[in-house]
């Protein structure tokens, strides 16, 4: 049982390990290559790299923060929730494999931006994508990262609700039976 414990254990590590890993090559790479603002563009322009250095966090958002507050916002309150979501799949061994994938991407993609802040005292965004009717902001692998994890937690959850509703109805169907 305790190495079951350890293999999870040293599992979860490597994944996060190569998500960070990840985040910080490509963003490693575009700071080595690009210039700031420089833009290359793929499929018509569509999608293209451009080099942004965020001093905020998702969007710029608390980028005009100032002294103790914008440390807190964008240093503190970050580094607890990673340490809490790797405390929380570390101890929680009874949860579904896309809910412990999405929050190791959330805790992945968190950790690679808060790493940036700290040594670059910004974030290195380098992604947009331009389809008219979607559009985003500059982004980076950890920002993909975090809303892969979302995205897993949240079919997760669907998946989970939907087998609870079917689990229902099959007991209302032996109770009226």
């Amino acid at each position: 049982m305790k190495s079951n414990k350890i293999l999870r254990g040293a599992i979860i590590l490597f994944i996060l390990a190569l998500n960070i890993g990840c985040d910080q090559v490509s963003k490693s790479i575009v700071r080595k290559h690009m210039t700031e603002y420089q833009v290359i563009g793929f499929i018509s322009n569509h999608v293209t790299l451009e080099k942004v250095e965020n001093t905020g966090a998702f969007l710029s958002l608390g980028d005009s923060l100032g002294g103790p507050v914008r440390y807190i916002v964008l240093m503190i309150l970050p580094l607890i929730a990673v340490a809490w979501g790797l405390w929380y799949i570390l101890t929680k061994p009874n949860m579904s494999n896309y809910k412990l994938v999405g929050i190791i991407f959330i805790i992945g993609g968190g950790v690679g931006n808060l790493y940036d802040r700290i040594v670059h005292g910004s974030v290195t965004d380098f992604m947009h994508i331009d389809f008219v009717i979607f559009q985003t902001g500059v982004f980076n692998v950890a920002d993909m990262s975090i809303m892969a994890g979302m995205g897993l937690i949240l079919l997760d959850a669907y998946l989970t609700g939907k087998k609870e509703k079917e689990e229902n109805k099959d007991e209302s169907a032996v109770v009226e039976g």
